[in-house]
């Protein structure tokens, strides 16, 4: 057997680079990715597994063993470029988690792989948008959150050194009180659950909870919404700018060859 050239192993290396960076492979492996997510699912299900356990612990075991294809084939190709991307990453760590001792008996570690569905993303430019919106909007939603603990740590002192004594389940202490704060500012059965109750021993109960309602429900939390809606029509309009730019370069690159050529086409004598 005759060994492999260089050359051939750098054609080689350029078809599957090819091939993985193609919108059909992408395609695939999203669905690969959608098909291990309801393979999962179903493994929850005591039902379909009585039934059908061993096609679905097949297809499960064939969509992992398409995962590791798809890895040793972007690592052969990248190389250590592979590592320089946080998706490669994230995908080397979960796929790899199947293959840890005694990874099988541990139901979270497995069930991690459910994660990489979040791949779906970057074929998506609407969810990506939103992703990128998001993460954009995290320092700022960082100061508005030390503003939520700041009222929130104020709230549960006061209600604490207020209805404690009648109400020790709810405001027992600062982590109770935090608790029933949060639940509250949620509008998940706050006023007939807890403000009405409260308001039957302390009348005047509502001159705090309605201002903790309005500042923490219609104030901060609003703020919050207000951020990352900025925060994704920046991303957007540097999207449709990017775009832009692509297309004006393109215009002019056309324009540009479309003079070349009409020069090409003049006679000698009138070219200056």
């Amino acid at each position: 057997m005759k060994p492999v050239s260089i050359s051939a192993k750098q054609s080689l290396t350029q078809r599957l680079g090819t091939l993985i960076s193609s919108d059909g492979f992408g395609n695939f492996i999203t669905a690969v990715i959608l098909i291990n997510a309801i393979t999962l699912g179903m493994e929850t299900s005591d039902t379909i597994m009585s039934r059908f356990g061993a096609a679905v612990l097949f297809v499960d075991q064939l969509c992992l063993a398409i995962f590791v294809v798809e890895l040793l084939a972007k690592l052969w190709v990248q190389r250590l470029r592979f590592f320089l991307r946080g998706w490669n990453i994230f995908d080397f760590v979960i796929v790899s988690i199947a293959f840890l001792p005694g990874a099988q008996g541990i139901s979270v570690l497995r069930a991690l792989r459910i994660l990489r569905v979040l791949r779906v993303i970057s074929v998506a430019p609407r969810l990506r948008r939103v992703v990128e919106g998001f993460i954009t909007a995290l320092p700022g939603m960082g100061s508005v959150f030390l503003l939520m603990a700041i009222i929130f740590y104020i709230g549960s002192v006061i209600a604490t050194k207020l209805f404690a004594e009648s109400f020790p389940d709810w405001f027992g202490n600062l982590a109770l009180s935090a608790y029933s704060l949060f639940q509250i500012m949620t509008l998940e059965s706050w006023s007939m659950g807890i403000v009405r109750p409260v308001m039957e021993i302390y009348p005047y109960a509502w001159a705090f909870f309605v201002p903790f309602i309005m500042v923490t429900t219609f104030a901060v939390v609003n703020l919050l919404v207000g951020l990352i809606v900025n925060s994704m029509q920046d991303a957007h309009h540097e999207e449709e700018g990017e775009r832009t730019d692509a297309y004006r370069d393109l215009v002019l690159a056309r324009l540009e060859a479309i003079e070349q050529q009409i020069a090409a086409l003049q006679p000698p004598h009138e070219k200056k």
